[in-house]
């Protein structure tokens, strides 16, 4: 194992101009970075919100509420379908996951249930429907979700809800934000360098729900105000407290929303402009040809934007929402729509800042730790095995962290205060290994055998020593990154990748150094031996 073969060097050599091209970026501001040519790589380390400062968000996804809005709407889908095929009702008994119909004319039972049972709709991609159909009695029919549906929506609200709040937070320019899962209903928000934790949880906390309902107009603005509101109509009002009685039912929501944009209406004022997929445009356009006169309002998270009259059969998927906007206000409004709509309402339960000053004396306090922990190394190793051996040792530990630095520039790896630790603790399993190897040349060399038998020995015998010791060390930090969140997270990425990075170094480098030594001063005694 002693031999200096050519394809070690080329490897050794290769990885150290390799890994200082890529962690040279970190000794350079983020201006010179830019000025460097197209070829060389630019991306430095990622610090998190620990050392960079930032703002921490603990995000609980208001499942019920959500749950409470779809049932409000099956229910309008229920009634709209009854009064479309012409089926008296006496009344709408609300349940947890439905509702309960009470029919007029009991003989007309069966025409209801297969009326519901059609707009419970097919079987899903899982084979299991999310609504039925059942008769209570001779004049009742319940129509509700099912309790597989009910029990999914909530671990299907935060799945959703973490990739809107992602968007949404990539469309500020925060970079290497850390969105993650915490219980069954609960998400974890780090920003770093995000130095307004107000304006972060504005934008993630708004539902930027888009709906487009029709305006009530058969019945009085002035009843409902004063509390005689229709079962299917509810109460709004819009930016300047203008109260609209608009129809439950969404003929369209902002889950057909493909794009969204800032532009202009005919008085140049800012406007937004968006279209809808083929499903949206087809039930707007059959919605606006069934009600041409009637005015629709376009409301947003619960609030009217506007309430335009429909002069014709808008067809074609796209529109444009005008208003009373300013220019900065229709960008944000674009961004969330783009960002796509949460499913259920966040309520913050917890926010912390970081500052950028407490960031900077963490890693200062890092960099010294880490300093004091490689000369402490340094010292034992040159000590202990001499200038030559321990100053291989050293040379390997240099190129080790020169390595880990760039690997998590290379993947954009977010190095946190633990994560730090990970790296200290990477430079002592990196040593570790050469003293196992030293250690056993000594033996070697100490029971009469010859300097490259000896050393042949300590690389060979020591290997799966080596090998049992890093493999365990791996599978720790591959659970800690599995079921870790955040800074454990960080500490166990760091750890593997000096697993990799210190076999390496520890190993394939000292084999390539001391085979040089060995054939250039041809030695006759091992000097650790002594």
């Amino acid at each position: 194992m002693i031999q200096l073969s050519r394809w070690k060097v080329i490897l050794v050599v290769a990885s150290a101009i390799l890994g200082c091209l890529l962690a040279f970026p970190n000794l350079l501001s983020s201006a010179q970075r830019e000025a460097l040519p197209g070829w060389l790589p630019k991306n430095a380390l990622n610090l998190g919100l620990d050392l960079q400062g930032g703002s921490y968000l603990l995000l609980e996804v208001d499942v019920p509420a959500m749950r409470e809005k779809r049932v409000t709407n099956l229910i309008e889908d229920v009634r709209v379908t009854l009064n479309g095929e012409g089926i008296a009702t006496n009344g709408f008994q609300r349940e947890a996951g439905g509702v309960i119909v009470t029919l007029a004319n009991p003989g007309q039972q069966t025409a209801a249930f297969d009326a519901l049972r059609q707009l419970a709709g097919a079987a899903g991609p899982s084979g299991q429907v999310e609504r039925t159909a059942t008769r209570v009695g001779g004049d009742r029919i319940r129509f509700a979700y099912t309790d597989t549906a009910l029990a999914g929506m909530g671990a299907t609200a935060v799945d959703q809800s973490i990739e809107v709040v992602r968007r949404r937070i990539d469309s500020l320019g925060t970079r290497e934000p850390s969105i993650t899962r915490q219980g069954a209903d609960r998400i974890v928000v780090q920003a770093p360098g995000e130095s307004d934790p107000r304006k972060l949880e504005e934008v993630i906390g708004q539902t930027a729900q888009l709906t487009f309902q029709m305006v009530d107009s058969e019945n009085s603005v002035t009843d409902a105000m004063a509390g005689r509101v229709p079962p299917d109509a509810e109460l709004l009002v819009d930016e300047q407290g203008t109260p609209y009685l608009v129809k439950k039912r969404v003929l369209v929501s902002g889950e057909n929303l493909t794009r969204a944009g800032v532009g202009a209406d005919q008085s140049g004022r800012p406007a937004i402009d968006f279209r809808f997929d083929a499903a949206g445009a087809r039930r707007f356009g059959e919605a606006t040809a069934a009600n041409l006169g009637k005015p629709f309002a376009i409301i947003l998270d619960g609030k009217v934007i506007s309430a335009p009259t429909i002069q014709s059969a808008i067809t074609t998927g796209s529109g444009q929402i005008t208003g009373s906007f300013s220019i900065q206000e229709a960008a944000t409004l674009v961004n969330l729509l783009n960002g796509g709509a949460l499913p259920a309402p966040l309520n913050v339960e917890e926010r912390r800042t970081v500052t950028a000053e407490l960031g900077a004396d963490a890693v200062a306090a890092g960099a010294l730790s880490t300093a004091v922990g490689f000369a402490i190394i340094v010292v034992f190793m040159i000590l202990a095995y001499g200038f030559l051996f321990g100053g291989v040792s050293v040379i390997g530990l240099v190129l080790n962290g020169v390595l880990i630095v760039a690997a998590m520039s290379l993947t954009q790896a977010t190095l946190t205060l633990p994560g730090i630790a990970g790296l200290i603790l990477t430079f002592a399993v990196a040593v570790d290994a050469n003293v196992l190897i030293y250690e056993r040349m000594r033996d070697e060399a100490r029971s009469g055998r010859s300097v490259i038998a000896s050393m042949d020995a300590g690389f060979s015998k020591a290997w799966g020593t080596i090998l049992d010791a890093n493999v365990t060390t791996l599978v720790a930090a591959a659970i800690m990154f599995v079921f870790g969140a955040g800074p454990v997270r960080g500490f166990a990425w760091t750890l593997s990748i000096g697993v990799f990075t210190s076999v390496f170094s520890s190993v394939l480098v000292a084999q390539v150094l001391l085979a040089y030594w060995l054939k250039t001063a041809k030695p006759k005694k091992l000097p650790i031996a002594e």
